[in-house]
């Protein structure tokens, strides 16, 4: 393994465990690092944990701005806060603060694909790693990061030859100090995650650091829809990769008169594609772009294009049954996924809607709402406020349930032959289940059991 830092002997506090917080102590411990684990839960009975003990491992709940004084870095969960006691207290005394990403990618010595973006990041992750793993001469193409997959988890199982797709999020990517893909991608940023950046500058900042450390040998790709995204591009030192829904450049990919193109070659028509929606044209874009700078061929990416159904819980197709088509858009847990989603389709829709109330208003999806939906199913605690705009967008049909389960016979009932039933809820699981994968997938067992048939 490639070591650009030196962690043996050296005092490494890992604060928060989960999955990314054991992959860092594991590969701590194999890097020879002196490792404490920090988690407010008791890891005592952990299997995991139980593992990393027997191999030297510390573990302590302690979580004071004092557990961090005699330690030489900190490796932070991605999603604690920076206003942490531990963090704030590392940051005073001079400590470096990374993410598992960063460890990950100092033990890596293949090429590094990164994406991130406030939206699109999973698909556009799964189908440049489906491209990239065809036509190749030597190694593999896997994906890890936001994905679910720890990039410190996968990292020292590849080689020279190898290539890791790494999907980041803003979280993952403030923690990055020598982080340097070769190709990166900035799909799209809207106003995410303000509750933990506090500012939309500190947010972009965040997103900014994919192309932090990269140089003219290098790859930016760029969505260039945006005067935004035109702008940030200007930070980097890497060539710049534009793509282009909307025909604002043909220096890259892009898509004109409804066909798809590496400039001036032709790859598919935009409508050929197994998933809907302007947004997934964009993923495919910027997959394309990364593809065609690997000299990947016009066939095969357009065979991946076309046959492609989409990640589970983001506008996946589900099954069709009597007419109509169900699709599971679990992780539109913002309004502007659910606006993607609904934009994507030129049917009616039936929408199954709402979840955790953060406080939001749903006046921006009246437009779509009014243009895409005959009848909406609402659950969860936005159900109220969201009625309110739907009855503003002049749609009638609106029903009540208590849960997203008990929404299916419900939109169901109210579908018609053509139609599409789409559950892309506009709001956060948190409210009535543990996280947005658990919501997807119990909508698609009702689905299941209503109609008799299996997901496709």
């Amino acid at each position: 393994m490639r070591k650009i830092a030196n962690y043996v002997d050296k005092n490494v506090f890992v604060l928060g465990f989960a999955r990314s917080g054991a992959a860092a102590a594991q590969l701590l411990t194999t890097l020879g690092a002196h490792v404490t684990v920090s988690d407010n839960n008791d890891l005592t009975e952990n299997p995991t944990a139980q593992k990393l003990m027997a191999a030297g491992v510390q573990f302590t709940q302690d979580q004071s701005a004092q557990a961090i004084d005699g330690f030489d870095v900190l490796v932070k969960n991605p999603g604690i806060n920076y206003r942490n006691a531990v963090v704030v207290a590392a940051v005073a005394q001079g400590i470096p603060v990374i993410t598992e990403i960063e460890l990950g990618s100092q033990v890596f010595e293949g090429e590094l694909v990164a994406i991130t973006g406030s939206n699109g990041k999973t698909t556009t992750t799964t189908l440049i790693t489906k491209m990239l793993a065809q036509e190749r001469t030597a190694g593999v193409a896997v994906y890890a990061g936001n994905i679910g997959i720890p990039v410190s988890e996968v990292a020292p199982t590849l080689s020279a030859t190898d290539t890791l797709v790494a999907e980041n999020s803003s979280f993952q990517l403030m923690g990055t100090k020598t982080y340097h893909p070769h190709y990166a991608v900035l799909n799209n940023i809207f106003s995410s995650h303000l509750d933990y950046h506090e500012t939309r500058e500190n947010y972009i900042a965040a997103k900014m650091q994919i192309t932090a450390n990269q140089t003219e040998a290098d790859y930016f790709i760029v969505n260039w829809d945006t005067a935004e995204l035109q702008n940030l591009a200007q930070q980097s030192h890497a060539q710049i990769i534009p793509f282009s829904r909307l025909g604002q450049s043909t220096e890259g990919s892009y898509e004109q008169d409804g066909k798809l193109y590496w400039r001036d070659e032709f790859i598919m028509n935009a409508d050929e594609m197994g998933v809907p929606g302007d947004h997934n044209v964009e993923n495919a874009l910027a997959a394309i772009a990364v593809a065609k700078l690997h000299g990947r061929s016009t066939a095969m990416i357009a065979e991946i294009l076309k046959t492609f159904s989409g990640v589970r819980h983001r506008t996946q197709f589900v099954l069709e049954a009597e007419g109509r088509k169900f699709y599971n858009d679990s992780k539109a847990t913002d309004i502007e996924a659910t606006e993607m989603a609904l934009n994507g389709f030129s049917a009616p829709v039936v929408l199954l809607a709402g979840g955790l109330d953060r406080g939001d208003t749903y006046e921006r999806l009246e437009a779509n709402l009014k243009a895409h939906v005959k009848a909406v199913v609402l659950s969860g605690e936005t159900k109220d406020k969201f009625a309110t705009s739907v009855r503003e967008a002049g749609v009638e049909n609106i029903q009540f349930a208590d849960t997203v389960v008990d929404g299916v016979p419900l939109a169901w009932q109210v579908s018609e032959p053509g139609d599409i039933i789409l559950l892309s809820p506009a709001a956060a699981s948190w409210d009535q289940y543990p996280d947005f994968e658990t919501r997807g997938e119990m909508y698609i067992d009702a689905i299941e059991k209503l109609t008799g048939k299996k997901e496709v």
